[in-house]
């Protein structure tokens, strides 16, 4: 199975840093994160990967060259004007058969992808999410009102639960292919929406995991802690 990284973002909420190096190359650890990615890929089986890039490519193919070093086969995928998180697809749609995984180049996670994938293949899936779930605290005490204003009900300090997407997926490529024939701006979300919207089988995925998009300040200095509280977390297959 082939891999597609998207490498090719601006990283605007790590500025200034990716001002001068693009977010994938930003280091966890020894490491930059998208190096750790690519470890965590071989030890799943994966072999062959594809970078999407665009903003300071050029480093990105310096620093990973053609991936022997992670024991990997590494081709690339430029763009000349923003195709957004899905849309590079367009220019590699046709070397893809069958299932492959997708993902952002700039994740922290303890994901087992081949869990992930297992479940995308045991579901006869189109296209299968990541999920993640996250309780959110509301730290005031809430009220419910009818329509005419009169009070209902009082919810001291709730916790929601809600299930994210990690970023993260499984697609077959014969039902991706006829939404992005055209070299268009698309992004996964509106991919998903197509794909459910046409019939496609779409299903999600989590499992007990650590996950985090290393993408602004405050969660790029917490995935440097967690990386360096337990690396071996991160780099041992399960």
């Amino acid at each position: 199975m082939k891999a597609v990284i998207l490498a090719g973002g601006k990283g605007t909420r790590l500025a200034p840093y990716t001002t001068v190096l693009p977010k994938p190359l930003m280091p966890v650890g020894d490491m930059p994160i998208l190096g750790l990615l690519l470890k965590q890929l071989r030890r799943h089986g994966i072999e062959e990967v594809v970078l999407a890039i665009g903003h300071l490519g050029a480093l990105i193919r310096a620093v990973i060259g053609d991936g022997s070093e992670y024991g990997l086969n590494v081709a690339y995928s430029g763009e000349t004007m923003p195709l957004g998180t899905a849309g590079p697809l367009h220019n590699i749609i046709g070397e893809l058969r069958g299932d492959f995984l997708m993902m952002n180049g700039d994740l922290l996670t303890t994901l087992d992808f081949g869990h992930l994938i297992a479940h995308h293949r045991d579901s006869s899936s189109d296209a299968t999410i990541g999920t993640y779930r996250r309780d959110i605290k509301i730290d005031f005490g809430l009220i419910e009102r009818d329509e005419r204003g009169g009070f209902t009900a009082y919810i001291e300090k709730p916790t929601y639960t809600h299930y994210v997407s990690m970023g993260v997926y499984v697609l077959d490529a014969d039902s991706v292919r006829e939404f992005v024939r055209e070299p268009k701006f698309l992004d996964m979300p509106d991919l998903i929406l197509k794909l459910h919207g046409a019939g496609y089988r779409v299903s999600c995925f989590d499992e007990e995991c650590f996950w985090l998009d290393a993408g602004r300040p405050d969660d790029y200095r917490l995935a440097n802690e967690m990386f360096d509280r337990a690396p071996e977390k991160f780099l041992t297959t399960r």
